[in-house]
């Protein structure tokens, strides 16, 4: 990131409450819509822009059942995590927008 950028995350706020369960092995994420403030006041459009790969692990489904055992999820509501730029689903949820991905879509889990 350079001198010239700002950048404030909304992964660091609070986990956001909503009340939707994921099916099966599906989870329930919200984008890192990371504000940037440029200092020689160009404004960027969304249009324009790429979508953040980082995300916040809101909600997750019921698991995935394989040979008539239900596995674990390898991720917790919470975490933050890598996905790639066009994976999942976008739903739109009391005017917020949230992905739906399957969590063999979610690429890795940051500390």
């Amino acid at each position: 990131m350079s001198k010239d950028k700002k950048e404030k995350c909304c992964c660091k706020d609070s986990c956001c409450s909503v009340n939707v369960k994921p099916l099966g092995d599906r989870v329930l994420l919200k984008r890192c819509e990371c504000a940037e403030e440029v200092k020689g006041g160009i404004i960027i459009p969304d249009s324009a822009k790429e979508k953040p790969m980082e995300a916040k692990v809101i909600a997750l489904g019921t698991g995935k059942i394989e040979d008539g055992k239900k596995l674990d999820f390898n991720v917790e509501v919470g975490d933050k995590v890598l996905i790639g730029k066009y994976s999942g689903t976008e739903v739109k949820i009391d005017d917020e927008t949230f992905i739906l991905v399957r969590e063999d879509e979610i690429l890795a889990v940051l500390g």
